[in-house]
């Protein structure tokens, strides 16, 4: 009898608990389908940043070898002493998919990113900054031995 209250108590909780968390997972779901599978990379940053004007910037460091072995897992950093920050994207120009990544910052987090990376070829890694209400761009040239998105 008090297995079968438990069991009946748990599946409840279970159950209110991941209906509850059923929107949040849909509204992280939304994304922007015809930029992350654009073929070409004016075509991903068109889709991303419609009718946007993007300013070339020397406040944001990319901190990527110059040179990769393999592709398939390629550490980048970014950084950035622009203010307000509200988002961080990375592209690699000359992957098959070039919209690589998104990062949203919350209003009290610092410009910084680290992650990994597949990169194709040689190609641009760009970084385009969402700050002030304006985006900025930089970008770094590497050099990739093996390809990493085969």
């Amino acid at each position: 009898m008090l297995r079968r209250k438990f069991l009946k108590i748990l599946t409840s909780t279970v159950a209110i608990c991941a209906s509850g968390l059923v929107t949040p997972i849909k509204a992280f779901a939304e994304w922007n389908q015809a930029a992350f599978s654009a073929k070409d990379f004016n075509t991903a940053i068109n889709a991303y940043f419609p009718k946007q004007k993007i300013y070339e910037s020397n406040q944001i460091k990319i901190e990527v070898y110059d040179e990769v072995e393999n592709g398939a897992v390629v550490p980048v950093k970014v950084e950035t002493s622009l203010q307000n920050v509200k988002a961080i994207t990375i592209f690699a120009d000359k992957n098959p998919n070039p919209l690589i990544a998104n990062f949203d910052l919350s209003p009290n987090c610092i410009g910084f990113v680290s992650t990994r990376i597949k990169v194709s070829k040689p190609s641009n890694i760009i970084v385009v900054i969402d700050s002030n209400e304006m985006l900025y761009m930089t970008k770094k040239f590497i050099i990739v031995h093996e390809n990493g998105c085969g």
